[in-house]
């Protein structure tokens, strides 16, 4: 055997002995990461709690990016074993992992979710949107009113709905929703205001000349008090809403389903947010949800591969299963069955390119 052969040998051996030793420090699997994908990790971490044989799993609501900032941190106990993301890892966060030795992560895609814009049931007026709707009315830039085939930009001018569109309700645009952090924010942001933009002729002839104009215009949102930064915490944006019943929240169909008796959604390009258009795909503001974990952390830290096994099981993530109790949206069989295939054979993912 070559000596620097012998040496990644034994510098793997050195840090598996390393973490095997720290572990004792901590005997529960640790969990960080978006606020959407929290409610379906505490499930599965309380049923897993049930069983007897390991602890319960700590779980905690940290949004995406800084799930994945705590998780990508390292290799050891004092890292998460656990991102919980409502969209898929980035390339630089996947780097990020990599340049600080987390070099194989699973990647388990759990189900999917919609995105919602839901106002308080005391609300005097419904809104019916659309992503142009959005996009106007929430984009920091838009195109002047005055000339809006004019390929000329500017600040956002719009402070009521009906101002955005004649069939809207002329109450004041105020829309609570999650900090850039979130993957929340980022999908809404991709999937509606960009889905909006591109309705726009003379934006989207843009795209293909320059991109990063394309994307700054249509998924930077303004700051003028419109949108209202809620933090990470989605039942936060639950309660506000019910104090104040003119404005609406952007927040995960998980958490319309667990307020059905609060709360009223808009239609998006004329279809609800309901668990079957979300599944079949006709909901047009919908995305996977994910968990990611640190194989490096599996046989080290108690209870990983049971737990992984419990999270992909039919009773928790199937069409049954307790997490659609929690407004889960089961992914197609064949995509299931997969999933606990590579979840339970800890099969990393390849790299993000």
């Amino acid at each position: 055997m070559k000596r620097n052969a012998i040496f990644a040998c034994l510098s793997g051996l050195a840090m598996t002995v390393s973490l095997t030793a720290q572990a004792a420090s901590r005997d529960s699997i640790s969990a960080a990461g978006s606020s959407t994908v929290y409610p379906f990790t505490a499930s599965v971490a309380e049923q897993f709690g049930k069983s007897g044989k390991f602890k319960t799993p700590k779980v905690e609501s940290t949004g995406t990016g800084g799930g994945f900032k705590l998780f990508c941190g390292g290799v050891g106990p004092k890292y998460p074993d656990i991102a919980n993301a409502s969209r898929a890892i980035k390339k630089s966060e996947y780097e990020a992992c990599q340049k600080a030795g987390v070099k194989e992560i699973v990647e388990v895609e759990i189900g999917f979710d919609g995105i919602v814009v839901a106002q308080s049931k005391k609300a005097g007026t419904d809104l019916a949107l659309t992503r142009k709707d959005l996009f106007l009315a929430l984009a920091k830039q838009v195109p002047d009113p005055k000339q809006p085939d004019g390929g000329v930009l500017v600040a956002n001018p719009y402070k009521t709905w009906n101002e955005v569109n004649p069939a809207l309700p002329a109450t004041k645009i105020e829309v609570l929703g999650p900090p850039p952090t979130s993957g929340t924010r980022d999908a809404f942001a991709e999937l509606a205001l960009e889905g909006g933009c591109q309705q726009i002729p003379w934006i989207k002839a843009k795209k293909e000349k320059d991109e990063a104009w394309f994307k700054s215009t249509c998924m930077t949102v303004r700051e003028d008090g419109a949108y209202i930064e809620a933090g990470e915490n989605d039942n936060l944006i639950v309660q506000k809403l019910e104090a104040n019943p003119d404005a609406a929240g952007v927040f995960g169909y998980s958490y319309l389903s667990l307020n059905e008796d609060k709360l009223k959604a808009a239609p998006i390009d004329g279809q609800a947010p309901t668990y079957d258009a979300i599944a079949e795909g006709k909901y047009p503001v919908s995305r996977p949800l994910f968990i990611y974990v640190k194989k490096a952390h599996a046989g080290v830290i108690p209870g990983i591969p049971e737990f992984l096994a419990e999270y992909t099981s039919e009773k928790a993530i199937g069409p049954e299963g307790y997490l659609t109790d929690k407004g889960l949206i089961a992914l197609p069989d064949d995509q299931r069955k997969a999933v606990a295939e590579a979840a339970k054979a800890l099969k990393p993912m390849a790299a993000v390119k």
